[in-house]
């Protein structure tokens, strides 16, 4: 609670100093004249001193006005800076939430990928055995074509003698080894298995006896 000293106008107390000051000179001396003196001292002193407090209340009430301004406007800057904090700490919060997530999503999509690559090698490897098993067969098929082809004993030279059915069996192995290529992409080995089935067919085809009459 604040108190504010309350005195005499300035001006009313110097007249009442003067009046007491005129009124000890007109006395021939005495102790009335050395009293009104005494006195016209003291109500000076003590106006000074009024006019000194009423300024020091008039700078502690301005200080404390300044104070609870400043005071209020810190409150108000920390109910700001806090609503700032909650705000970021949910901000972050959210972050966070979102970055392990997509750590999560990553890291099932690594494991994805790499169960991918996995089955991708099987399969290259089991293509690849395929391939090479089918090569094998060529191999061994066209070594039993070239046996067939050769001369037999006793026959000319130009001709060679194979039976029907070794042709045929050697056709269907053609076909499938062909089919087999294919789903590979082997193109070469391919095209190699349907001419040798070509070639065959022809035999055939020039095997067929005449019809008769």
């Amino acid at each position: 609670m604040s108190v504010t000293a309350s005195s005499l106008p300035p001006n009313e107390n110097q007249e009442i100093i003067d009046f007491l000051r005129r009124l000890a000179s007109m006395l021939t001396g005495g102790r009335n004249a050395e009293m009104l003196q005494q006195a016209a001292s003291i109500i000076e002193t003590l106006t000074h001193r009024a006019i000194t407090a009423e300024q020091l209340c008039l700078n502690e009430q301005e200080e404390h006005a300044k104070s609870r301004e400043l005071r209020e406007a810190a409150d108000r800057g920390a109910d700001t800076l806090r609503a700032e904090i909650v705000s970021l700490t949910a901000q972050l919060a959210e972050t966070t939430r979102q970055a392990e997530s997509e750590r999560t999503l990553f890291a099932e999509e690594t494991r994805r990928l790499q169960a991918r690559v996995q089955d991708a090698d099987a399969e290259l490897a089991e293509a690849s055995a395929e391939l090479a098993k089918a090569r094998a067969e060529l191999t061994k098929t066209s070594a039993e074509l070239d046996e067939l082809r050769k001369p037999v004993t006793g026959i000319d030279d130009s001709i060679a003698i194979v039976p029907v059915d070794s042709l045929q069996l050697a056709r269907t192995q053609f076909d499938f080894l062909a089919a087999g290529f294919a789903k590979t992409g082997d193109v070469i080995s391919q095209t190699i298995c349907q001419i040798g089935a070509c070639a065959i067919d022809k035999a055939l085809a020039d095997n067929v006896p005449p019809a008769r009459n």
